[in-house]
């Protein structure tokens, strides 16, 4: 008889973006494993970013719970609907180009809504719950944050009913790096720390998506950890021919802490120092890209190479990553992004084309690249070394023997991740 387990999840189609792919494709092989999955979503959520074509991927075997949710940015949004949207994008303006409306606004998001702006949903998710489990015989419960308020629902029903709970960390909770952004005032500091500690002793069992983040818990807790990376799936694109530009695309949010001043120096540089390179050099910004990072983007000179395609559905970006010559993957130079893991990372590997990636020395992001022979990493003080990669990627691209060898990146598949999953469901 296949083991019953309740998914508490906030994203969900048709939402958009990264935070949806995780659960919807551990839902859609968990059956595979003798699970069943039973997922409670909210009702009317706002979602930043929405994707119809996900619905398609949603089972219509799998049991989908909901339940009205208060949401304080439809509140926001009458104040400023631009900047409302921005914010729970995650996309957060310099400080020093931050007006009143939005400082006003990541203030009240940190020091009122903690552990964020969904935490209305915890009492009367509960209080369903209670009753659903007991009437449907349901012992175990898995909940995915960020929203963080979502482990507090978790946190209720083992103390209400025993049951067994398992926690998944898709990003870490107050060592990540937005959260120095929001003003948090050292009452409110002091309860997201005691709130995060309480859910790491609290859950049978932590998941995590990096080793880097397990390292961090683990000094936080004795109870048991274990890390399930993001991962790719089989997807129903045929293999576009490949551009015949020497395309770099980035695919997703470009934030403006996310700025790679040292890449925008390089490709200024190689458009003087190799004619041929200012006509074939194209940049492919598929999804938000920040105003300060177009700014920094036309100081070096490469507005004119730039084509901002926006947010397309999940399968058109699929459509960029395997006809791109290259895939950019950046990520901010600071101790708080060591633990970050993109989940684009690993649909960048099963495109099979080559990753120019940029991130802090020592990060999982790195150890997974080297690992599996999938592109190049480099530091933010790395720019020779970046230079003399792409121009040499660039040779290859003229030449049309621009490509990858990639090893061992068969175990990142969703199956394969949801088979580890499912053994850790099944022990508990």
């Amino acid at each position: 008889m296949p083991k019953k387990v309740l998914i508490i999840t906030y994203y969900w189609p048709p939402a958009g973006g990264p935070g949806v792919q995780r659960w919807l494709k551990f839902v859609k092989y968990l059956p595979q494993f003798d699970v069943e999955p039973i997922v409670f979503v909210p009702e009317n959520p706002t979602y930043p970013i929405t994707d119809s074509s996900l619905e398609s991927e949603v089972s219509e075997h799998v049991t989908v719970i909901k339940k009205p949710i208060k949401e304080p940015y439809k509140l926001a949004s009458r104040f400023s609907k631009n900047k409302s949207k921005t914010i729970s994008k995650g996309i957060i303006p310099d400080k020093r180009k931050q007006g009143v409306v939005e400082k006003l606004m990541l203030s009240i998001r940190g020091n009122f809504f903690i552990p964020d702006a969904r935490k209305s949903w915890v009492k009367p998710s509960v209080t369903y719950l209670e009753d659903y489990l007991k009437v449907h015989r349901i012992d175990t419960v898995i909940t995915t944050g960020p929203p963080h308020s979502l482990h507090l629902i978790g946190l209720e029903l083992k103390k209400q009913l025993g049951v067994h709970w398992i926690a998944d960390f898709r990003d870490p909770w107050t060592s990540i790096g937005y959260h120095k952004e929001l003003k948090l005032l050292p009452f409110a500091q002091k309860k997201h720390k005691a709130l995060e500690h309480l859910v790491l002793n609290s859950a049978n069992h932590i998941i995590v998506t990096s080793q880097v983040t397990k390292d961090e818990f683990s000094g936080l807790t004795q109870h048991p950890i274990s890390v399930i990376t993001n991962g790719f799936d089989d997807e129903k694109v045929n293999q576009p021919p490949l551009d015949t530009k020497f395309s770099l695309s980035h695919i997703g949010s470009l934030l403006s802490k996310r700025n790679p001043q040292i890449l925008w120096q390089v490709l200024s540089e190689l458009v003087q120092d190799v004619p041929s390179f200012a006509t074939d050099l194209r940049l492919d910004f598929v999804g938000s890209v920040s105003k300060e990072v177009l700014e920094s983007m036309n100081l070096y000179g490469l507005t004119k190479f730039v084509n901002e395609v926006g947010y397309v559905s999940h399968n058109e970006s699929i459509v960029f990553q395997k006809k791109s010559q290259l895939l950019l993957l950046i990520e901010i130079d600071s101790e708080e992004t060591k633990a970050i893991i993109p989940g684009k990372l690993f649909e960048y590997m099963a495109a099979n084309r080559p990753i120019i990636a940029l991130g802090p020395k020592g990060s999982d992001v790195e150890r997974i690249i080297t690992q599996s022979n999938t592109g190049s990493y480099f530091y933010y003080d790395s720019k020779p070394a970046l230079k003399e990669v792409i121009l040499k990627y660039y040779l290859e691209f003229q030449s049309g023997s621009l490509k990858t060898n990639p090893i061992g990146v068969q175990k990142y598949h969703r199956r394969e991740l949801t088979k580890v999953l499912s053994n850790l469901i099944r022990w508990e």
